[in-house]
């Protein structure tokens, strides 16, 4: 930090629970949680655990190909719900603003002629992925960046700019969306969460040839003046990353319009929400309806 002075240092809990209720019993099932913090030069994972009610025999864990540390587990048994329990306690550094003045255009013509370990760390977050289809997205997205990336445009600046525009534009609306709803429909709208949020940076900023990519983790809920924190009543986050020369990968939040993002606990990253979804996997038994409930609570120790 500035002055010599030692960078603040927040330490979180975080508890996340998924519950599953189901209809009729299952006889089998297999999942894969991607719930697990990871460390990065900014966050140090003290502790991280899962625990699944009904109790299995073992939890595998394996990195994935963005280096997420994932766990996967089978129920073999009779069961009519299942719960995945994640706790994690971090320590996360308080970051400055990150400096980079090139050029944006500069940027994307680096990014457009890497070779080696460059292309290699930016080439996936150029381009169409799953969540974030550039083709269909082409016309409105021009719209959205012809103030923001003007030639000659620091690459910070104009992230910032990027953000900003976000943050001020679209309306939050927890009821509008879901995850199957597409970005063209959240740009007519002009509304969505956070996760539409950062879907729509993202497509701004590869539509114009930068390397960006989505992150997941969590953000403490802070309760209104007077009222009590509500256990279970904060939920996942979802922000953004860009690649810059010489910042490295910044990381800014359009939905809060934070940048850098640090109040955030970082679980995972990847080219779009499919890459890193938190619990996901397939259930055997009768045809039946189910319920999914998720509590979160972020705790500052």
């Amino acid at each position: 930090m500035s002055g010599g002075s030692t960078p603040a240092v927040t330490t979180y809990r975080v508890v996340h629970r998924t519950t599953y209720q189901y209809g009729s019993t299952m006889t089998d099932g297999y999942s894969v949680a991607c719930l697990a913090p990871r460390s990065t030069d900014w966050q140090t994972v003290r502790s991280s655990r899962l625990t699944v009610d009904p109790d299995v025999p073992e939890i595998d864990t394996f990195v994935d190909a963005f280096g997420n540390r994932q766990y996967q587990f089978g129920v073999h048994v009779p069961h009519e719900h299942l719960v995945i329990t994640a706790e994690s306690v971090v320590d996360v550094t308080a970051r400055e603003d990150p400096i980079d003045a090139t050029p944006w255009d500069e940027v994307v013509d680096r990014l457009a002629t890497a070779t080696g370990a460059t292309a290699l760390e930016t080439g996936w977050f150029r381009t169409t992925s799953l969540l974030v289809d550039l083709e269909s997205l082409a016309v409105p997205l021009g719209a959205l960046t012809r103030d923001v990336f003007v030639p000659g445009r620091g690459i910070v600046d104009a992230v910032r700019a990027l953000c900003h525009e976000i943050y001020t534009t679209f309306e939050f609306d927890a009821h509008f969306s879901n995850v199957s709803t597409p970005l063209v429909e959240v740009l007519a709208e002009r509304r969505g969460v956070c996760q539409d949020f950062a879907h729509l940076a993202i497509a701004g900023l590869r539509s114009v040839g930068l390397a960006a990519g989505y992150v997941s983790g969590y953000i403490e809920t802070v309760p209104p003046p007077g009222q009590e924190r509500l256990v279970g009543a904060d939920a996942s986050h979802a922000w953004c990353s860009v690649w810059t020369p010489e910042a490295g990968w910044v990381t800014f939040d359009p939905t809060n319009d934070h940048l850098p993002a640090n109040d955030h606990v970082t679980v995972a990253w990847g080219r779009d929400y499919a890459d890193v979804i938190p619990v996901r996997g397939v259930m055997i038994g009768p045809a039946a309806a189910q319920t999914l409930d998720v509590a979160v609570d972020v705790e500052r120790l």
